[in-house]
């Protein structure tokens, strides 16, 4: 089944499109990998799926009308912002409660998961600023689990993060296989080859979407 459709989709920031023209589909239930080099448009690309970012151009046709829960780099969170570890997580619950509302039983049941999906419930009073890289990351992963959504984007999640903090990233998404659709822009090798369909964007263009032949072996 396709979770999510793009036909002849541009998209961009000032006069300039980024992606000129993508078509592409993200199959259900499973990983995708987004790849490409540095400026193909993966980032874009995850914004328009995200709904930050309107298309100028083409369709997009989904499969649910449910919200997706889109997670940045932890580079784009800054280390002073006053919030810990389960702080920032339980903003997941925002999109169903609204921003600064108390929480209840079962939000808090939701938020409780999510950290111990990603294994930080011991660092949840810390701030969120003196944790390591890979574990702010895996709290912004929380936090898009928290949100409960089908369709969970990752811009490049292991980006900065040194070989151990990578591969528990991975274990993590490899995980949640079968729970929800997953897309996530990467570009180290070892973890396209761990998705289950690859998504190649060249220059704003898609390029190859195809079944990932690795996956397994």
């Amino acid at each position: 089944m396709i979770h999510t459709e793009l036909r002849g989709v541009h998209a961009g920031y000032g006069r300039e499109d980024v992606l000129k023209g993508v078509d592409a589909h993200i199959p259900q239930g499973v990983i995708t990998a987004l790849v490409g080099a540095n400026g193909a448009g993966k980032s874009t690309l995850l914004a328009v799926l995200a709904g930050t970012l309107k298309p100028r151009g083409g369709e997009i046709v989904r499969a649910s009308r449910a919200g997706p829960a889109f997670v940045v780099q932890r580079s784009a969170v800054p280390d002073t912002l006053p919030l810990t570890v389960r702080d920032a997580v339980a903003m997941g619950r925002w999109a169903h409660r609204g921003p600064w509302r108390p929480l209840d039983r079962r939000d808090h049941a939701i938020v409780d998961r999510a950290l111990d999906r990603v294994g930080i419930v011991d660092l949840s009073g810390r701030q969120l600023g003196e944790v390591s890289g890979g574990q702010r990351q895996r709290a912004l992963i929380a936090q898009g689990l928290a949100q409960e959504a089908d369709l969970l984007l990752l811009d490049e999640p292991s980006a900065g993060l040194d070989r151990q903090a990578r591969e528990h990233i991975a274990r993590v998404i490899a995980e949640l296989r079968g729970e929800t659709t997953i897309v996530h822009a990467t570009h180290f090798p070892d973890e396209s080859a761990g998705a289950d369909h690859l998504l190649t964007l060249d220059e704003g263009r898609v390029v190859e979407s195809v079944p990932n032949a690795h996956r397994g072996r």
